[in-house]
């Protein structure tokens, strides 16, 4: 028959490598990222950003006629929906959101809006109001 001849001899071990465990045996089949965080940087560099609109004459003296008509009308609860940029800390460039709620102040030395919720946005930030 095949093998008789070793089928009873001793398993050998290595004196000069110690036994690996069963969990260090089964690490050595464990997938392998060569280049670890490479997949998180392709992602980053593939999502895209919006450039930032500049607006003209015309578009910045809507915008800020519908500013000084909320302001005149803080208290009567007013909603507006504010579209605005938001630059991407990573890249250039950016996002637009939309935010509606009421607004609690206007502040035009700070150049800022202030909501009922206290959330803020930047003057310069704002390239559409709805009422």
């Amino acid at each position: 028959m095949k093998y008789d001849d070793i089928i009873d001899l001793p398993h050998h071990q290595s004196v000069r490598h110690p036994h690996l465990s069963m969990a260090q045996r089964s690490a050595q089949f464990a997938s392998f990222a060569t280049l670890k965080g490479f997949e998180e940087e392709i992602a980053e560099t593939a999502r895209v950003t919006d450039d930032r609109i500049v607006l003209d004459e015309d578009e910045i003296q809507q915008i800020d006629e519908i500013l000084q008509y909320v302001q005149c009308n803080i208290g009567d609860g007013l909603q507006i929906t504010v579209t605005y940029f938001v630059p991407d800390k990573y890249k250039s460039g950016g996002s637009y959101v939309q935010k509606t709620g009421t607004v609690k102040r206007i502040d035009t030395i700070e150049q800022v809006i202030t909501f009922s919720d206290s959330s803020q946005i930047t003057i310069s930030d704002i390239v559409g109001i709805q009422i």
